[in-house]
Order: C-alpha cells, then structure tokens, then sequence
C-alpha cells in the first residue's frame, strides 16, 4: 500500500494505518500494529484522504435553478438524499454547500437518514434584489414579498437586512455564510460583469460572521468583486473566473482562499442547449470562456491558496470527479490532489483533522488502483476504488 498524506510528494511506501474510535491513531509498521485488529488488504493500491468538494450543491438537482421551487421539500431533501450519497461513493468524505444547504440535511445525514459525506452549511444564499439570486424573469410582477425567499437563497437589500439575515442563517448552524457578489450564468437579469451588495453590505456579513466564528464565501466571477470582498474580509472567492493581477496579489496578501470550480463550465458546454437553458445563460457560459484556467495560473503562479469546488448541479453532477483532470490543464497532479485535500481542510478550519492521513485526523480515506500523482484520470474510474471510509465506517470495499 503506498499512502499520500495530503501534502507530501513523495508516496509513503509499506506502512500500515490503525484506525480507532473513527480517527487514526497510529501510522507504521504492519508488525507494530495489534495483532487482535480487523484487518484489510490494500495491496497494490494507493491510500488518499478523503476528497473535499468545497463548492458543492446538494439541493441542485436541476440546471434550471428555478424549478428547484417548482417541487415541494420533500422531493427536494430526496433528491438532496441521493446526490450525496453519490458524491460519497465517488470518494467525496467531505462537501461544503454553497446554496440553500440547510440543518434538516445536517440532522438528516447525522442520524443516518443520508449515507453522506461530512456537510458544512451556508443555509439560504444572500442575494440583492436583482442579484445572482433572484431567479424572477424580467416579466415577474409579483406584489407579494414570498418571491424574498426561495429553496435556495435569499434577498436581503441594505446594511440592516443583511445584518438580520446572516444572524438568522447562524441561528440555524450555518457553518459559513454565502454572498453573491457578481453576476452570474444561472440567473436571467444580472450580466456576469454586475457589481451586486455594496462595501458597507459585504462588511456587515463579515463582521456577523465572526462573531460566531463563521466566515463569508462569496460568489465573485470578476476581478472587481473579488477585490470588494477581499478587502472587506471575505475568506473564500468563489469561482474567481476573471482574476486580474491585483486581485490575486490581494488574495494572497490577504491569507485569503480561491475556490475556482472548472466542472459546472465543462458539463455546461456539453449539457445546456439539451437541459433548455435560455439564450441569454448560455451567452453569459460563452463569455467565460476558458477564462478561469488562465485565472488558475495567474493564482498558481502567485503561490495562491486554492481550493477544489465543481459547482456542479443537474445532469453535470456525474461530472464531480471529472474536476480533477480539468484541473491538470495547469496544475500538477500533486496539486490538485493537494487542493482537494489539504488546502480545502485548512479552508474549512479544519487543519489536521480532515484532508491528512496522520495521527489523530479523521478517518476520512479513500484508496484506488493506481497511482493518481501520475495518472490523476483513475479518480474519475469509480471501479478502481478499492476502499471508501467515513468517520471510521467502511462505506465500500473491494479487495481485488
């Protein structure tokens, strides 16, 4: 068995893990370990840390984000139920929502009525009226104000209601808080290059954030809204598809986290004429073009800390592995293995407990046939996974 630990480049050969208690206790010789152990032959196979989608969507099930409201809680939470169970039979141990992810799926996935990852939650999105996540066609002239609030996000207008509302996602346990910062593709009013919040908006969800030692991640395909959040204390830019010098230069002086996400574009691409996205989304997935991959090496040149998301919703999701062989267009396997493991731990706050295979980490693991820091395309073969491990509990196992 060789082992990656998350950060080191070389493979750790010959040694044996002891696991206990759902975390690991010791890393050694197979003569050192208690000879009463359950064992389990990993021969030939390569053991990793459970992988970390850190820009994930469990109640996207459509492309289409309107017609998520269009069906009733029940079908979403099922729907909801069987996307993560798939993302954790593809060796994802770990997912950090980005819309609408809620504590009913927190409590859900705890008490076993989801076999899932690890979840961390941003409840409800935060949107401004007109924002990313106003889902209304321009012809919506509802007087009510129940179009505020829909299955996955939010609007709140001004410095007050946005104060009220990121106190009231944490109430519900929100782990970090969600902003939509610039325009985006799955929205039909705001073009990509929209300024959406003002500084004094984006400054108060930071500063609410942190009183409950929460942080923001914010929704930022241009330059500019990048450079807003971060200056304001934003933790986590997300997609950061139009970085320009300056804004990575901030970033990083920042200590601050990219998470560009390359699988929703590619499964766009493929999937959105068939899935009857409208003319002006899918003109809005053109004008980005690749420009995210030259976003990714102005950040890799810089020594930026980039995370592993895929965004992906709908008929994409099948496509969350596909994440890592989109990633090596520029980065070295070892790279992207490192961003959806060790550097996304570190984002979550949860630095040596996740995203490492040492003592005292979780044990969060996933071992395949073959080798990924040469040939990273095996993590997309689900039947190569010899060995999926949640909290300690052996999710899939196949020996041979």
């Amino acid at each position: 068995m060789r082992i990656f630990d998350g950060r080191s480049e070389e493979l750790i050969e010959g040694q044996a893990l002891l696991i206990e208690d759902e975390v690991i206790r010791d890393i050694g010789d197979i003569g050192s370990m208690p000879q009463n152990a359950d064992r389990m032959d990993l021969q030939g196979q390569t053991l990793l840390p459970g992988f970390i989608d850190a820009h994930f969507h469990a109640y996207g099930f459509e492309l289409d984000l309107g017609a998520i409201d269009r069906v009733s809680p029940v079908r979403r939470g099922l729907h909801a139920k069987r996307i993560l169970e798939a993302a954790l039979r593809r060796g994802f141990t770990t997912v950090r929502d980005a819309a609408g992810g809620d504590i009913d799926l927190a409590l859900a996935l705890k008490s076993g009525l989801i076999d899932g990852p690890r979840f961390f939650y941003p409840g409800l999105a935060l949107s401004q009226t007109g924002g990313h996540g106003d889902f209304r066609s321009p012809e919506h002239h509802e007087a009510c104000t129940c179009h505020r609030s829909s299955a996955l996000a939010m609007l709140v207008d001004g410095a007050d209601e946005m104060r009220r509302a990121v106190r009231d996602q944490l109430r519900k346990g929100a782990s970090q808080i969600k902003l939509f910062v610039s325009g985006g593709v799955l929205s039909p009013v705001d073009p990509i290059w929209m300024n959406q919040f003002n500084d004094e908006e984006i400054r108060v969800a930071v500063e609410e954030a942190a009183s409950k030692r929460a942080y923001v991640m914010a929704h930022c395909h241009t330059n500019e809204a990048a450079l807003r959040c971060i200056r304001a204390g934003v933790r986590s830019i997300e997609h950061a598809t139009l970085m320009e010098a300056d804004g990575v230069r901030a970033l990083v002086e920042h200590d601050a986290f990219a998470v560009p996400t390359f699988a929703i574009g590619e499964g766009m691409r493929i999937h959105a004429e068939a899935a009857g996205m409208p003319a002006v989304m899918i003109a809005k997935a053109r004008e980005l073009g690749d420009a995210a991959y030259a976003s990714l090496d102005l950040l890799r040149q810089a020594k930026a800390r980039i995370g592993f998301g895929t965004d992906v919703l709908g008929p994409v999701m099948a496509m969350q592995s596909h994440e890592f062989t989109l990633r090596t267009r520029v980065c070295t396997p070892l790279e992207v293995l490192r961003q959806a493991t060790s550097v996304n731990a570190a984002l979550l706050r949860m630095d040596g407990r996740l995203g490492t295979v040492a003592p005292g980490a979780f044990a969060d693991l996933v071992a395949v046939h073959g080798n990924p820091l040469k040939d990273i395309s095996v993590l997309e073969q689900h039947d190569r996974m010899g060995l999926i491990v949640r909290d300690g509990k052996i999710v899939s196992y196949r020996p041979h």
